[in-house]
């Protein structure tokens, strides 16, 4: 069975579900998460996205993002990709929500009302290669200047949750 997403309104409440690639066609609002760890040294954990992703492969953003699915809160549901994705788990804390709406050249329509979560973490990574192509630790100041002079190297929903995050953890 193809994974189904959580239809959403503008203030998060369920409407119905939907065949992911479908709600992704049609783009259509549907609920999602975006999680950001940082290490001790105060620098962010990202990830390239694996290059045969279905949008924005080889592309750098969050640490892991993904779906809930129907029946799933979306606490349970960073904490599963967080492990399936990167190979561990830690605690998380939800920072803020954000609805965002990006067109990809493949017809495909990211339009999310994303949770976004944070927390800490300096043990193994161990990432799935059919999610994850490469990741690294890399600081605020660096990650701000390649958005600056690179932004097309990271995911849209990345270059629009980063300033929010960074200013709420006050990094």
């Amino acid at each position: 069975m193809e994974a189904q997403v959580i239809l959403v309104n503008e203030q998060d409440e369920a409407t119905g579900v939907m065949e992911k690639m479908e709600a992704h066609r049609k783009g259509l609002l549907h609920r999602a998460f975006s999680v950001f760890i940082m290490n001790d040294a105060g620098e962010m954990l990202l990830q390239q996205r694996a290059l045969d992703k279905y949008h924005s492969g080889g592309l750098w953003t969050n640490t892991c993002c993904s779906h809930p699915l129907p029946g799933e809160t979306v606490e349970a549901a960073a904490h599963r990709r967080l492990f399936e994705e990167m190979g561990f788990d830690c605690p998380l804390t939800g920072l803020f929500q954000f609805t965002y709406r990006t067109a990809f050249g493949n017809g495909l329509i990211e339009h999310e009302y994303d949770h976004v979560l944070s927390g800490t973490y300096n043990g193994v990574i161990n990432p799935d290669p059919n999610e994850v192509n490469e990741y690294r630790y890399m600081s605020i100041t660096a990650i701000t200047q390649l958005l600056a002079t690179q932004p097309t190297q990271f995911t849209s929903w990345f270059t629009l949750a980063f300033p929010k995050v960074i200013e709420r953890l006050k990094v």
